[in-house]
């Protein structure tokens, strides 16, 4: 009889622990791809070999928890929020400002929040964009058929696209093909805001 119930219990963890490596993997690939790290980079950063990192995402193997700390100090995410509950159960996810990732401009002056879903960033990503007068933004193409949309909240933005610019004041929209080289300007003479959302993957546009 207790040999029967030491079965049940090792099966049980094994499950859950076969669950919560799946769970993992997909995690860590998501957090990396947000954050564009190839796995060299991210092996670089965490200190964990590049193979294991695949074996990881690939759900090959059950990392020590110090593997996962590693990791999750690279990707600056809390070792909670890498494992979190399975995505069967209710979903509820609240981002303080403090944890909320953001890039910089080459020049400083053009912050990009990151609020969009880590979950979505292969093909929707949006931004909370705060420029300083004067500030510049340049982007390299994303993938073919992507497109652009940027939602001025306060001041006036300017966006230079192939060569064809267009200026938004307060409240207005421009939607741009940013599969291409493209620069976002403040053109005004105060901080401006706006909301950016990039759609990859949209429908090829000849």
């Amino acid at each position: 009889m207790a040999n029967e119930k030491e079965g049940r219990v090792r099966g049980e963890m094994e499950a859950g622990a076969a669950a919560l490596s799946g769970h993992l993997g997909k995690t860590v690939q998501r957090l990396r791809k947000a954050y564009n790290l190839s796995l060299s980079e991210l092996a670089e950063q965490s200190g964990v070999a590049k193979s294991i990192i695949s074996q990881i995402e690939r759900n090959e193997t059950n990392p020590t928890l110090a593997t996962i700390w590693r990791i999750s100090q690279a990707l600056d995410v809390s070792i909670e929020r890498v494992l979190a509950a399975h995505e069967d159960d209710p979903f509820v996810e609240v981002v303080s400002r403090a944890e909320t990732p953001s890039l910089l401009s080459e020049d400083g002056k053009v912050k990009l929040s990151i609020v969009g879903w880590i979950r979505t960033v292969e093909w929707l990503q949006w931004y909370d964009v705060l420029a300083e007068p004067g500030g510049e933004l340049d982007a390299e193409g994303h993938q073919r058929g992507s497109i652009e949309c940027l939602s001025v909240i306060s001041g006036t933005m300017q966006v230079e696209v192939g060569g064809h610019i267009e200026t938004v004041e307060a409240g207005g929209t421009v939607r741009y093909r940013c599969d291409r080289k493209h620069t976002i300007r403040n053109v005004s003479k105060q901080p401006a805001r706006a909301i950016m959302i990039c759609i990859l993957k949209a429908a090829v546009m000849e």
